[in-house]
């Protein structure tokens, strides 16, 4: 089942998401490579494609996992919640209607 993993920043995360990046990204790919991701991203700060300094407010994940437990637990170990990034992550099943 797909599950949307949505998570919001604390203040000031841009600094912590810069070092934190690439970590994020190659748990990302691992579900991507597995067919498994729908799409990810984050949420600028700012009505803007590139925000800038201002940074970003959270990110949107949307992948499948066997369980809400398993995308919990997932949502759990994700480096920018470990790190500080993260203030606040919901883990809720997805249903896609549409396209």
């Amino acid at each position: 089942m797909l599950y949307a993993i949505i998570s919001e920043d604390v203040a000031n995360s841009l600094a912590l998401r810069k070092t934190t990046r690439p970590d994020h990204i190659a748990r990302l790919d691992v579900l991507k490579q597995e067919g498994r991701l729908l799409l990810a991203g984050p949420h600028p700060a700012i009505d803007s494609e590139d925000p800038g300094e201002a940074g970003f407010s959270g990110s949107l994940v949307i992948a499948e996992f066997a369980s809400l437990n398993d995308a919990q637990q997932w949502a759990n170990a994700d480096p920018y919640l470990l790190a500080g990034v993260y203030a606040k992550v919901i883990v809720k099943p997805f249903k896609r209607a549409l396209p």
